[in-house]
């Protein structure tokens, strides 16, 4: 499989067998980032309501689009164009400087084999039901910038208890999208020994299998597309 990552939280994974799922597009002008210019066969978003987050409308290709708040409201599994997509519901920070915090969804789905969660735009503690929903995942999409998002000893407190694979932090600090006060990747690595657990993939795409995940859990620091 291989994986894409735009900026914010919104990447294109491209398996061998299987459809092309994009996650929590984004509104490039609002953000910065690039324009996302690749076909989806499904769109995954964390909720409806965040133009960081919700912009399936922005992804090319005639592409079915779940909102994952919907698979929680059916009773946490959801079935879109053949994919299982499982998800918790969430929240945004209680005191959000920027809008009104609204629900969203941590949602996973099954590509190649290998489990991949994403923790959409949550922005409070975990309880234990949302720590548990991520047991077994094999690759994490994780909040890395603390501000907007939680906290980053919360994060890793996370992704000590489910054990994940593969760690590929986002929603953090660029050059492109610079909030004051978000964190860059640098303090989210702080976590972790950067020579035992951290490796960098210097460029915006990665190929992966299950063959090719690592018996313990590291993390992968991704570029975001230009």
């Amino acid at each position: 499989m291989r994986i894409k990552w735009y900026g914010q939280a919104a990447f294109l994974l491209m398996p061998e067998t299987g459809p092309r799922v994009v996650t929590d597009p984004y509104t490039p002008e609002n953000l910065g980032y690039a324009p996302m210019t690749d076909p989806a066969d499904i769109v995954l978003t964390s909720s409806d309501d965040d133009d960081a987050h919700c912009r399936y409308d922005l992804v090319p290709g005639n592409h079915t689009w779940l909102n994952t708040l919907d698979a929680v409201r059916a009773g946490a599994t959801a079935e879109v164009a053949g994919l299982e997509v499982r998800a918790v519901e969430a929240m945004e920070i209680e005191d959000h400087p920027l809008h009104e915090p609204g629900a969203n969804a941590m949602y996973r789905f099954e590509l190649d084999g290998m489990q991949i969660a994403h923790m959409g735009d949550v922005g409070n503690d975990l309880n234990d039901k949302q720590v548990a929903f991520f047991e077994g995942t094999d690759i994490l999409l994780t909040l890395a910038g603390g501000v907007f998002t939680t906290r980053l000893d919360e994060v890793k407190r996370l992704i000590d208890a489910a054990k994940p694979k593969l760690v590929i932090p986002m929603h953090f600090r660029t050059l492109t999208y610079k909030p004051r006060n978000l964190h860059w990747i640098e303090i989210f690595l702080s976590y972790f020994e950067e020579e035992e657990d951290v490796d960098f993939a210097f460029g915006h795409e990665v190929d992966i299998t299950k063959e090719s995940l690592p018996d313990r859990t590291r993390v992968l620091v991704m570029d975001y597309a230009r």
